[in-house]
């Protein structure tokens, strides 16, 4: 049975923490999501905690995995399920 996370609120349709994690795993040749915690330099608790849901990815944490791995920061939102257009392209006309 999958637990829900009252604290963070009803998750996102689509969206799925694992599936980047389980493709980081993979592409990075580990076995363990201790190997995983140990490569990002983070608590292994963090990495747990976004698993059972008690936690999101965090923007520090999404940049620390583009600086160790090299995945564009697109691709690491789109493996997460991550599609909501949060950033927007600085404009000109805003200035004048």
């Amino acid at each position: 049975m999958k637990r829900e996370n009252t604290r963070l609120g009803a998750p996102r349709k689509g969206y799925d923490p694992n599936r980047l994690l389980d493709t980081l795993l993979l592409r990075q040749n580990l076995k363990t999501d201790a190997e995983l915690a140990r490569i990002l330099e983070i608590n292994p608790s963090v990495i747990s905690k976004i698993r059972n849901a008690k936690a999101r990815i965090s923007a520090s944490l999404l940049l620390k995995i583009h600086e160790e791995t090299d995945i564009s920061i697109r691709e690491l939102r789109n493996l997460m399920g991550d599609t909501k257009n949060k950033y927007f392209p600085f404009r000109q006309s805003k200035l004048n």
